[in-house]
């Protein structure tokens, strides 16, 4: 982790990931702390926190304990209300040099979340990958549906909760790589632009969950370039000129700005200009 202006939001603490899940499992709540402790030591910005479908006690508990370990402010991601009040209710900003923590995530379907404010100020990540289509939550196919469903909950944060633009992360959606036949990367990055280039959102922060950009990839290429690394710093090559300085992401790796010319800088470029099967191609192009 090397780029001083990327905030990372440490992602170890997942019941989704198979090492912690087994901690989980076997209630090691030492081996939790120890994984918070060592993300605060590498210079995670937050600590995520996720139990995945454990009861709300637990997750205040943990909470609680994880902050005797590290001052650093916590990321308290569930889609659970119960889970989420719990978290907030618990997380101490003193702790925390008065930060406050994050709460992951809120969609136009989960809006009510932010009824959560009068529990503990909190900063959402707006997940605006997702829109509602009559009554139900819906797949963002387009930027335009993409920036129509941000402005939705920046708006509604800012007009009814009494937010600011800068307490919004506002998180479009990443989709692996090595499977978007949909053009994900596209609606993605077009729609960066667009927020970006508008006075409306200025202030506010863009986040997205890393690691998944790079799912089902293999490690390296057979002449020993680094894949999935590689991959993850050409996309942030390209989306923090367009206002990303966040990522849900691991602080052993090793993130980086690359120069234009390089291999992975020059895949997702042509990525960018290819759809379809054409995308998957070039990408498996690249690392073999």
């Amino acid at each position: 982790m090397a780029i001083e202006a990327l905030n990372i939001i440490g992602e170890s603490i997942n019941d989704s990931v198979p090492s912690t899940h087994k901690l989980f499992e076997a209630n090691d709540i030492e081996g939790l702390l120890e994984l918070a402790r060592f993300q605060s030591e590498k210079g995670a910005a937050y600590i995520d926190v996720n139990v995945g479908p454990r009861s709300p006690d637990f997750m205040g508990d943990l909470v609680r304990k994880i902050q005797s370990v590290t001052s650093k402010p916590l990321s308290i991601d569930t889609p659970d209300p119960a889970l989420a009040r719990a978290g907030l209710e618990a997380y101490d900003a003193g702790k925390a040099g008065g930060a406050k923590p994050i709460l992951n995530s809120v969609t136009s379907l989960r809006a009510k979340m932010f009824d959560l404010v009068e529990v503990q100020p909190f900063r959402p990540i707006l997940l605006v990958s997702e829109h509602v289509v009559d009554g139900q939550s819906r797949p963002c196919h387009t930027v335009e549906e993409t920036v129509a469903a941000a402005k939705h909950l920046v708006h509604k944060f800012r007009d009814e909760y009494g937010g600011t633009n800068d307490d919004c992360v506002i998180d479009p959606g990443i989709a692996p790589l090595g499977s978007d036949s949909e053009g994900n990367i596209h609606r993605l990055i077009g729609a960066m632009e667009r927020l970006h280039a508008d006075p409306d959102f200025d202030g506010c922060h863009y986040s997205v969950g890393l690691s998944n950009f790079t799912v089902m990839l293999p490690s390296k290429r057979p002449d020993g370039m680094p894949v999935k690394g590689a991959l993850e710093s050409a996309f942030l090559t390209k989306a923090m000129p367009l206002g990303l300085d966040m990522v849900i992401g691991s602080v052993k790796r090793k993130y980086e700005l690359l120069a234009p010319d390089h291999p992975a800088v020059q895949c997702l470029n042509d990525v960018l200009k290819l759809t379809s099967f054409d995308v998957l191609m070039r990408v498996r192009e690249f690392y073999s």
